[in-house]
């Protein structure tokens, strides 16, 4: 019979229990005992969900106190020596190594963090040096494993495989091939695994999602390698593919001697008929056929479908489940009391995936049951009213769209004669120091923005306490010293759901989070329909923002690839249509905002990459839209008005190109973590417009020192020349304390003064001597 399973299911809980207690424990307000307390029922929770929603195996170690990658880390030993007391890493080394900060105060920096594959989900990056060994240290796979079968479940646990594992890890110190280190890293697998069989277990699941990636030839042999070694230990192994098609690794990962593959149908349908040649019959095939990433109702008659057909071949062999872990879903639809009914019954959270996944196994083995048939009944109806809604098409957006012609995303002039005329309207110093964006979020902001969503609090009264907090947050950047300010955005709940309120197209859950990292959660709008914008969004705040001070207020929006991408999109339109109609929306914004006097407008990019094919082959025409759609944003505004963009943890190498094509007049990047490595992808490219690297880290409390802010900025001036470098944190300080942002931007403001007055007198002016430099060399 088709098995029905699960290869991973949201860990933060229906009301984001996991958040609230990590966080009331990071603040003293709850001990070790009362989270560990909270890590365990709602694991139980969770597994007992998918159990009564009839799955046959439950995925244990799926569960993570900040990231499923950092939890492998601690569990193969691979602590950097910097979070290393001697002793077996506990709870307090996790949650350093995640944050840079103990409970007891204790300060060093954290873990590099970046983009799991492409996902707006963060991993912390495996830090690995040469002839570095692993030994199991962390026990809490197998914890949860007795957990879970104490209760009476049929467990799958969960492990990252061994070559992944190695590929998602940077090399510090000495450059050495990672891949020198599976003789020390492969024991530790054969002894994780002889664990879980002496706990009586029969399957393990082992992700290896870089199958889906271009490999080169020596990755795809240390495959061959690993694997041929690990057949010797116990237990069946399910190696688990996702977000791709394996493509060239097709032959590879059907041939590796395991004893069953999981592969991603929803990302990669056409894949199935190859699959089924290739892999051996005696093997299990798990075909994920219900999306793990989006939040639509699947379409139970076509994957049942394709289930059948690959029932035809493989028959008892055959299982059922999402594409990839559900870890990218929101929890559960029946928490969902605003939703209207007709938009309510096109989507499906993790609890009701679970639960499609459950129904079409049990289509396959009872295809007569009476229940099964009116499931599938009900399905073919919401997919047809779905496929007819009205609300869906907007005849108007259709028709600017076709208007619009390649001039609409070029700006009149070029940035080398674009940069003298914004400076001369700035009159910006060298070094110039500003923020991303957003200031911290007090409870009483948040507070007044609930009373005001509630109705117990006017509109009148919500401006007036809005526009309080804007003064304040423009008194504090003066004080401060700062160059460019920001209006703090206190109105603002997150920055993609800010807007998708504003605009047609776009509805909204009250509970659909999500993990984006650690204890931060996001709740990603629904695209619904088409997109267009009714009325300005921003321009009120910001205008008021600027009327407050001398110094010049950026406008701050979120851009259309970052809006898309950090949504959930639709499934009936491409994303670059979609792109395309949120570009025109947010181009009448910048368009409103230049006209209210503001000089310097934000378009905020942070999933720029994040939306890159995994593929190369694919990833040119991605390139190419994507910075296309931006610059269609952005390309409206006059040659003084200065256009930022900023990207968050990314790996630049490879399309650096494109962030040119973008033509922003200055990209911030998120740097300090990877201790400005990041920015060394520009060394050799000669990138031509300015950036501001991150020299801080706003993800960890730590306060920066000001010696270290100047070493950073002089590595950043090693690449990029100083007249075209920023000064600013590495993101917006939106969950940050008062007192910890003041202190790090006091220091960040006292290093960009040692070098400022470090500078000669010719120097101190440099930014205006290249700007004359810029229009000589453009106008010779």
């Amino acid at each position: 019979m088709a098995l029905a399973h699960n290869l991973g299911f949201p860990r933060i809980g229906r009301d984001r229990e996991l958040k609230k207690a990590l966080e009331a424990f990071w603040s003293g307000k709850i001990e070790q005992k009362a989270l560990l307390q909270a890590g365990r029922e709602l694991r139980a929770s969770h597994w007992r969900l998918q159990s009564d929603s009839g799955l046959d195996l439950l995925p244990v170690g799926d569960f993570a106190w900040y990231d499923q990658v950092l939890t492998h880390s601690l569990m193969v030993g691979a602590v950097p020596e910097r979070f290393g007391t001697g002793a077996a890493p506990d709870l307090d080394t996790l949650f350093r190594m995640a944050r840079g900060v103990s409970r007891n105060g204790t300060q060093t920096f954290a873990c590099e963090m970046t983009k799991w594959f492409d996902t707006n989900y963060h991993y912390l990056v495996p830090e690995f040096t040469r002839g570095q060994s692993f030994s199991l240290q962390w026990t809490q796979l197998f914890e949860e494993v007795d957990e879970a079968l104490a209760l009476g479940h049929n467990v799958k646990p969960v492990v990252l495989g061994p070559v992944s594992y190695l590929w998602l890890g940077k090399t510090k110190g000495e450059d050495f091939d990672k891949l020198e280190l599976l003789e020390e890293l492969l024991p530790v697998y054969v002894d994780i695994f002889n664990r879980l069989a002496e706990q009586g277990v029969e399957w393990v699941q082992i992700d290896e999602p870089a199958l889906v990636l271009d490999l080169p030839a020596d990755w795809k042999a240390a495959y061959e390698s690993v694997y041929n070694r690990l057949q010797y230990a116990p237990l069946k192994k399910l190696l688990t593919s996702y977000f791709g098609g394996l493509e060239d690794n097709l032959g590879l990962a059907c041939s590796l001697p395991v004893d069953g593959l999981h592969v991603d149908l929803v990302r990669a349908p056409e894949q199935l008929l190859a699959v089924l040649d290739r892999l051996p019959a005696y093997k299990v095939l798990s075909l994920g056929v219900v999306s793990g990433r989006n939040i639509w109702r699947c379409d139970l008659t076509k994957a049942l479908d394709t289930l059948r057909q690959a029932q035809e071949r493989w028959g008892e062999l055959l299982w059922v489940a999402p594409s990839c872990s559900l870890l990218h879903s929101p929890v559960d639809l029946q928490r969902e009391d605003r939703l209207d009914e007709e938009l309510r019954g096109w989507l499906a959270f993790a609890a009701q995936k679970v639960h499609e996944v459950s129904l079409l196994s049990r289509a396959l083995n009872e295809p007569g049951a009476v229940d099964v048939s009116a499931a599938l009944a009900e399905s073919d109806a919401l997919q047809r009213a779905r496929s007819a809604s009205r609300r869906i098409h907007d005849p108007a957006v259709g028709q600017r769209l076709a208007a619009i012609g390649p001039q609409h995303s070029e700006r009149a002039a070029p940035y080398v004669q674009r940069a003298p005329v914004q400076q001369q309207r700035l009159g910006l110093p060298a070094w110039p120091t500003t923020t991303i964006g957003s200031f911290p979020q007090t409870s009483e902001i948040r507070a007044s923005r609930q009373a005001f969503k509630q109705g117990r609090l006017d509109e009148a009264q919500y401006v007036a306490q809005m526009r309080d907090e804007i003064a304040r947050v423009i008194r504090e950047q003066e004080a401060l010293g700062l160059d460019v300010l920001v209006h703090g955005e206190a109105e603002r709940n997150d920055m993609v759901e800010y807007f998708g309120e504003q605009l047609a197209g776009y509805a909204f859950s009250r509970f659909g989070w999500v993990q984006s990292y650690g204890s931060r959660c996001v709740k990603p709008p629904i695209i619904y329909g088409d997109i267009s914008r009714p009325a300005p969004m921003t321009v009120e705040w910001a205008a008021y923002a600027q009327s407050l001070t001398d110094r010049p207020v950026k406008g701050m929006l979120t851009g259309p690839v970052t809006m898309l991408m950090w949504s959930f999109p639709r499934e009936d339109v491409s994303r670059e249509l979609s792109a395309r109609q949120l570009a025109l929306a947010i181009r009448d914004e910048v368009v409103d905002l230049q006209q209210a006097g503001i000089a310097i407008i934000q378009i905020d990019e942070p999933a720029f990459r994040e939306g890159l094919p995994l593929r190369a082959a694919q990833q040119p025409h991605y390139l190419n839209w994507a910075a296309e759609v931006f610059r269609l944003s952005a390309s409206a505004v006059e040659d003084t008005t200065q256009i930022h963009t900023h990207m968050c943890y990314s790996e630049f190498n490879g399309i650096l190109d494109s962030i040119a094509d973008m033509d922003a007049d200055v990209i911030t990047i998120e740097t300090s973590r990877s201790d400005m490595e990041l920015l060394e992808a520009f060394s050799g490219y000669a990138y031509p417009n300015a950036i501001g690297p991150g020299v801080y880290d706003i993800h960890s409390p730590r306060i920066p020192e000001v010696a270290e802010i100047v070493r950073l900025l002089r590595k950043a001036a090693r690449v990029i020349p100083a007249e075209r470098l920023w000064v600013n944190p590495d993101c917006g300080l939106k969950t940050r304390g008062w007192p910890e942002t003041r202190a790090a931007l006091e220091a960040m403001i006292e290093a960009t003064r040692q070098l400022r007055d470090n500078e000669t007198a010719a120097a101190a002016d440099s930014r205006s001597q290249y700007a004359v430099k810029q229009v000589a060399q453009s106008a010779g």
